[in-house]
């Protein structure tokens, strides 16, 4: 699913207007329909709800929504702002005039002054002030009446977005005077602003609400960001062919592990197996033989020179992907090894965890990242790289322009991965869930991901593909074990149920 900008979801519903053709006032009607019915199926009709509505097309929404609510039986209390007079929109206008044509209707009509009513914790708050097309952050009394809402303890409901929030970049906007919603009923697309963790507070709950705008416009319309979906996934995997051996399927080079770290090493190969690759062959440490060979009977083992760090990252053989990083540590030999890698390093690799790590003993490092190389830091990982950030937001546009500068693949962990590509193309994930905040759990992604890119999948679909895997792998797993008991481990024995699921 594309991610589209505010502007972009204008442009379509003008093509909408125009060429289904369908009136504004009908498209907000059908809008607001699909708003009503998700109210009416969440909240009976014993609930007050309190509608408070802004001058443009977002209060029009509202307005629309506050008249099917009276119909179903439900008390509504209307509070429209048309501060100074004469400032509704046109349609806007019109659903105000098809409310107060019901007769006797709570309704208040802000023009002057505004004393704010009294929300009970009970109350259902619709809050229809301001839509995504907000340009600048709220102030004066809408600002105050933001404040007043959250305050309330009332369920609060926005449509399309929370009221003051943009839809898209956040980092000029003024946190205090944003609708702290509990659900998000968002039209047709989700916004870009709702995959940021620092936004979760005020979207709550988000569901999108399909009220069918062109699809030939939608298809026709550019993004760079892209909504990973099961669709995507199933399109690039094929089923296998009968008459395959284990090198159709790729060999993958994993380096990990050093002396008390071995088990990062384990599921790193134990991931690989699992996600399809031919071949999986494990560089550590000489103390990881024993157990490497009893843990990961599948996996060859490459002894390091070293008995307890790698220190000697010049491996022999021929290998579709190679993967560093799990478990090895940061010792100056490890580093040096890294930096002699790398600086001989034709194709593509994987780079994760400790040689991230690496990377931040030794900046210029990343000037020696082979073309189309993958990353895939944490934002701990990746901010003591790259300094300091306090939201998704600004540490998204660092990785874009790191993506862009060292034209590599920036995977950027957490409840939404993002992959960051060189062009500027951004994918956001769709599967997971907080579970997978456990340890071991990124060892499990760098071992698809380096399973993929043996299989003969590009670095920057790799990627893509081994997030989503190892998101639905954790949706699985989750099932069964639940957000607390989960370890990295069940997530690796549900990858193959992940893949047998997205492909059927």
């Amino acid at each position: 699913m594309k991610i589209f900008s505010t502007q972009d979801i204008r442009e379509i519903e003008k093509y909408t207007i125009e060429n289904e053709p369908i009136s504004s006032i009908d498209l907000m009607e059908r809008a607001s329909s699909a708003i009503a019915c998700e109210i009416i199926s969440r909240w009976l009709p014993n609930r007050k709800v309190m509608v408070f509505a802004g001058p443009g097309n977002n209060g029009g929404d509202a307005l629309a929504v506050a008249r099917m609510l009276v119909e179903q039986g439900y008390h509504i209390e209307v509070f429209l702002f048309n501060i100074g007079g004469n400032k509704l929109s046109a349609d806007c206008t019109t659903n105000r005039d098809r409310l107060l044509a019901l007769g006797d209707i709570d309704f208040t009509e802000v023009i002057n002054e505004f004393t704010p009513p009294y929300i009970d914790r009970n109350d259902i708050v619709l809050d229809g002030l301001f839509g995504s097309g907000l340009k600048s952050p709220l102030k004066g009394g809408f600002s105050a009446l933001v404040r007043y809402i959250n305050d309330s303890g009332a369920t609060i409901v926005s449509i399309d977005v929370p009221s003051g929030l943009f839809g898209e970049w956040n980092s000029e906007n003024s946190r205090n005077d944003i609708i702290k919603a509990h659900l998000t009923l968002t039209i047709q697309f989700p916004r870009l602003a709702f995959f940021f963790s620092e936004n979760a507070e005020f979207i709550g709950e988000y569901k999108v609400l399909d009220i069918e705008l062109s699809q030939e416009a939608i298809k026709n319309h550019r993004s760079d960001f892209i909504l990973v979906e099961r669709k995507d996934v199933k399109r690039v995997l094929k089923p296998r062919n009968k008459f395959a051996h284990k090198y159709d399927f790729g060999r993958a080079m994993i380096v990990a592990g050093s002396y008390g770290m071995m088990g990062a090493a384990i599921i790193a190969a134990r991931a690989a197996s699992r996600s399809g690759c031919g071949l999986v062959s494990v560089h550590a440490p000489r103390c990881g033989m024993t157990v490497m060979q009893t843990a990961v009977p599948e996996a060859l083992f490459d002894a390091d020179k070293h008995d307890i760090i790698p220190t000697n990252l010049e491996l022999k053989g021929e290998w579709n992907s190679i993967a560093i990083g799990p478990g090895i540590g940061t010792h100056s030999m490890t580093v040096d090894a890294l930096e002699r890698f790398l600086i001989n390093a034709k194709s593509p690799c994987l780079l994760d965890a400790d040689a991230l790590n690496c990377i931040k003993e030794r900046p210029a490092l990343l000037n020696s990242l082979p073309v189309k190389s993958v990353i895939t830091p944490h934002s701990g990982e990746f901010d003591r790289i790259f300094g300091k950030f306090y939201t998704d937001e600004t540490r998204l546009k660092k990785a874009l322009e790191v993506a862009r500068i060292y034209n590599i693949i920036v995977v950027m962990k957490g409840h939404h991965t993002m992959t960051v590509r060189p062009d500027g193309k951004v994918f956001i994930n769709s599967t997971g869930n907080p579970g997978m905040a456990t340890a071991g759990s990124g060892d499990a992604l760098t071992g698809i991901i380096a399973s993929l890119m043996a299989q003969g999948f590009m670095p920057e679909l790799s990627a893509v593909m081994g997030v989503y895997l190892h998101g639905k792998a954790g949706d699985i797993a989750l099932k069964s074990r639940g957000e607390y008991g989960m370890t990295a481990s069940d997530i690796v024995d549900a990858i193959p149920s992940a893949i047998s699921e997205v492909m059927s």
